[in-house]
């Protein structure tokens, strides 16, 4: 064999058996609310059940666990405590919780919240679009769509009456272009779900800073 041939399969060995690794940071797009800064009193909250209510992920071959409605009670908990105008109680993890106090040594003193906000995931959906030039020899485009829509209720449970209730929806979209075989060509992005699930639960918080600053949420410490 060739000896250039031979050095040239090498190099293309070396090369294949090379792992490459990189990093970056993401920024994660901030909580804007309607509202100046606040640093007034609190009323503490928890929040109760989250579901999905859509249709997404419950047909016949879907799993038991809701993962959708998971994944929008945790976004829900992060906002609200973000927008430093509650109090915001964990019920999830008391038995973890107990045990970290009990190794300290320390009797825990639990806060009861005063209202309880419940939710669901009422709308979901994601479609894929595309279009393509000259039969996609000139080029072709992708584009993948997720939807949703969120509901949320906030509950005394003093009296267990619903005072007050809110909506969200929002739609969060991923294009792909190529041209005449350059571009990009993206696949299935499951972070879309994450991303339109945030930008909806993000408009209800917002509903809510809004309706306690001109009186129309009306709560007690």
């Amino acid at each position: 064999m060739n000896r250039n041939i031979i050095l040239t399969l090498s190099f293309i060995t070396l090369l294949a058996g090379c792992a490459t690794q990189s990093h970056r940071t993401v920024a994660v797009e901030p909580m804007v609310l309607n509202t100046v800064s606040y640093s007034g009193p609190k009323t503490t909250i928890v929040v109760g059940d989250f579901s999905n209510k859509s249709d997404y992920m419950q047909g016949l071959f879907s799993s038991n666990t809701d993962k959708l409605g998971s994944q929008a009670k945790v976004i829900l908990k992060t906002l609200l405590q973000q927008s430093n105008r509650f109090k915001v109680v964990d019920r999830q993890n008391m038995a973890q919780i107990a045990v970290e106090a009990k190794l300290r040594g320390i009797k825990q003193n639990i806060k009861g919240a005063r209202y309880t906000i419940t939710g669901a995931v009422t709308e979901f959906g994601r479609k894929t679009i595309g279009d393509k030039q000259l039969f996609g020899i000139l080029g072709a485009g992708k584009s993948q769509i997720a939807y949703s829509k969120i509901s949320l209720n906030i509950v005394d449970v003093l009296t267990s009456e619903v005072i007050y209730s809110t909506q969200g929806a929002g739609e969060y979209e991923l294009n792909s272009r190529q041209v005449i075989g350059f571009g990009s060509s993206a696949g299935y992005d499951s972070t879309l779900n994450g991303k339109v699930l945030d930008f909806s639960i993000k408009q209800t918080v917002n509903n809510m800073i809004r309706d306690l600053e001109n009186g129309t949420l009306k709560v007690e410490l």
